[in-house]
């Protein structure tokens, strides 16, 4: 990038015609610049990884995800946490935000509030971050104060913090500890980083934070087995789940699930012959994992008297279904 320059407020000569084209080539052009930015990911991938294993131990210990930011990049993140309760059961007390301009910010703009220090500072105080909080800002242009500020008193706190910008060289990712820098260059309407930068901002959190649950356990064969079957959809697919993973019918499926509340971890092991109970201690002592709890259960019965060493339930580390 060149020094003092910010690439996303930049106008791109090639569009410079795009309200002479037709819709067709319009919309193409709009595609084709998506398609770009995600690419443009790619050189991040290594220094998301390591956000991801920097943020589990502090996870582990009861840290919060709060994301800091104004405007669309706020937006975008209350989006990304919002969704982790209902598809993970992340709990909602550990998610929070600190939003230039506050909540109103999120349906309308608020003259003046990416500008303000003293905001973000009073919200870090308000939010009492502390070490074990993983805190992630994101502004395309690297350069939104009240971001800076935020991510800036976040880790003066001992906090985890994480700066996810544009723009290279740019005061957010300097006082990041963790710099992820997404370089998506002009975008076709000159300034709107609703487009390409919001588009790879979505897709940075999704990487992030879906990788994050995978580790803390929240998934399982690529399925979401601490979703929330709050409604016929849900209950239909966690059902299904169940059924899969225990190798057992639709009914004996929905009837384990209605045993322990409609929660597809503990339901699998109830369909496979332990109590409730003894279902809810097992995940315990395997950290709320399934793959760990069942391949305890499935030690267990492999050392019982006359049970064999060499089926599938032994190969696979799970217990055997019941006939």
């Amino acid at each position: 990038m060149e020094k003092g320059r910010i690439m996303t407020e930049g106008a791109d000569p090639r569009y410079r015609m795009l309200d002479q084209w037709d819709s067709a080539t319009a919309l193409r052009a709009i595609w084709e610049s998506q398609m770009a930015a995600l690419a443009a990911i790619a050189p991040a991938l290594p220094v998301l990884a390591e956000v991801v294993e920097a943020a589990l131990p502090r996870l582990r210990r009861g840290g919060r995800l709060i994301y800091a930011g104004a405007g669309t990049s706020i937006r975008i993140a209350v989006q990304d946490g919002t969704e982790l309760g209902p598809t993970f059961d992340w709990p909602e007390a550990r998610v929070s935000y600190l939003i230039a301009g506050g909540d109103a910010a999120l349906r309308r703009g608020i003259e003046g509030a990416e500008d303000d220090v003293e905001d973000a500072l009073a919200q870090v105080e308000r939010a009492d971050i502390r070490p074990d909080d993983v805190v992630i800002g994101l502004a395309a242009s690297g350069r939104t104060p009240f971001t800076i500020a935020a991510l800036k008193a976040a880790r003066a706190r001992g906090a985890l913090t994480v700066g996810v910008a544009c723009n290279g060289a740019t005061p957010l990712l300097q006082v990041a500890e963790h710099a992820v820098l997404v370089e998506t260059g002009a975008e076709i309407v000159a300034g709107s980083t609703r487009m390409k930068a919001g588009t790879v901002q979505k897709v940075v959190l999704n990487t992030i934070s879906t990788q994050i649950m995978v580790r803390l356990g929240h998934v399982h064969d690529g399925l979401m087995v601490d979703l929330r079957a709050q409604n016929a959809k849900l209950r239909h697919r966690a059902r299904d789940m169940v059924a899969r993973l225990a190798s057992v019918s639709a009914e004996a499926a929905q009837a384990a699930l209605e045993a322990v509340d409609w929660r597809v971890k503990p339901a699998v092991l109830v369909a496979l012959g332990l109590t409730p109970e003894r279902a809810a201690d097992e995940l315990a002592q395997a950290g709320d994992v399934l793959r760990e709890a069942l391949a305890a259960v499935g030690r267990e019965a492999e050392g019982r008297p006359g049970a064999g060493g060499g089926g599938e339930s032994a190969r696979s580390g799970c217990p055997p279904t019941r006939p």
